[in-house]
């Protein structure tokens, strides 16, 4: 069986999409900017962004935002499109969420390798050797896997999700290992089984990349994404002391953002991809970051360009449609994480 700890490889499952390279100047990102806004109003659009988008998707967003608020801001939504810019199974939620609405991603290469590492049948059998277990589904995964799961979360809310199942019930955390590692830390459970699945972005942020970040910047608060590969080993460091515990955070993006606005400190150590650091910048102009991993890059989230949201707004296509049957599954996973938010 899966456990936390043990090691498998993924990446015969996904194929990374090049990086495609945007050369255009200023005045014309603000003038596809200003078309993308037409077509939101022509469309009563409303367009959902990540905080891993290119920044110039960021600014044109309607929302930027981390995969829980993005998934509250289109469960609230009125409009009649969703153009999510994000990945493949963040417009699967929205489509499960609101499936008289038409839910647009610009790139159907936007997928994710998290999601990638388990199947529904690979769920489904795992299910079978755990009789009774609580299956807790992190977000970053297909719509089918939540369909066979209890409950779903995000790293903003997976330690509310765990504490909120009876403490006697064996829980199935998929797919994210680091993640898993990070809740049985918060959550204080032992009985907690993690699939060894992995974000192939986040596995990158070593522990040796931390320790070498903190001594070139000794004063910095450590800001690190609970899918990093380093997390064990920091969470180590921290209880003994190699780590400083009172500026060592295990936070999601969201978190990250909520945190600084309400630190003392001036200088941060972040541990995530690099596409959050546009939002920091922006949000915290005062404040100095230092990417742990300054080759952190998602290429799936850097798929979507404004030339990709105008064709998508302009032909309402790539649309993303989940089976009535999958959908009707999985929105009782989906709601219960929304509950809990």
């Amino acid at each position: 069986m899966p456990s936390a700890g043990v090691e498998k490889t993924f990446e015969e499952r996904f194929t990374l999409p090049a990086v495609e390279s945007v050369d255009d100047t200023p005045e014309e990102i603000r003038r596809k900017q200003e078309r993308v806004r037409e077509l939101c109003r022509e469309r009563n659009a409303i367009l959902l962004a990540h905080h891993y988008q290119r920044a110039e998707v960021q600014e044109v967003a309607d929302v930027v935002a981390d995969s829980l608020k993005l998934s509250q801001a289109a469960a609230k939504t009125g409009a009649d499109v969703i153009a999510f810019c994000g990945v493949h199974f963040m417009a699967e939620t929205a489509a499960i969420l609101l499936p008289d609405r038409i839910v647009l991603l610009p790139d159907l290469r936007a997928g994710c390798s998290l999601a990638a590492s388990l199947t529904a049948e690979e769920l489904r059998e795992w299910k079978a050797r755990v009789p009774g277990a609580v299956v807790v589904a992190y977000i970053n995964t297909s719509a089918a896997v939540k369909a066979q799961s209890d409950y779903c979360c995000t790293s903003a809310n997976a330690a509310k999700v765990v504490s909120a199942i009876p403490a006697d019930r064996p829980i199935l955390f998929v797919p994210d290992q680091f993640l898993a590692k990070v809740v049985a830390r918060q959550t204080g459970r032992a009985n907690i089984i993690a699939y060894p699945g992995y974000c192939h972005v986040h596995k990158t942020i070593r522990p040796e990349q931390v320790v070498d970040m903190l001594k070139e910047h000794p004063d910095a608060e450590l800001l690190l994404h609970p899918e990093c590969g380093c997390v064990s080993s920091c969470m180590a460091k921290a209880m003994d002391g190699t780590l400083p515990a009172d500026r060592t955070f295990f936070l999601s993006t969201e978190g990250m953002l909520r945190h600084i606005g309400e630190s003392p400190a001036s200088e941060f150590a972040v541990g995530t991809e690099l596409g959050i650091l546009h939002q920091l910048n922006k949000k915290f102009p005062k404040k100095t970051f230092h990417p742990v991993n300054p080759h952190a890059v998602c290429a799936f989230m850097k798929t979507i360009t404004l030339d990709k949201v105008i064709r998508s707004l302009e032909t309402l296509t790539p649309r993303v449609r989940v089976p009535e049957d999958i959908a009707r599954q999985a929105k009782g996973a989906i709601d219960r994480m929304l509950d809990l938010a």
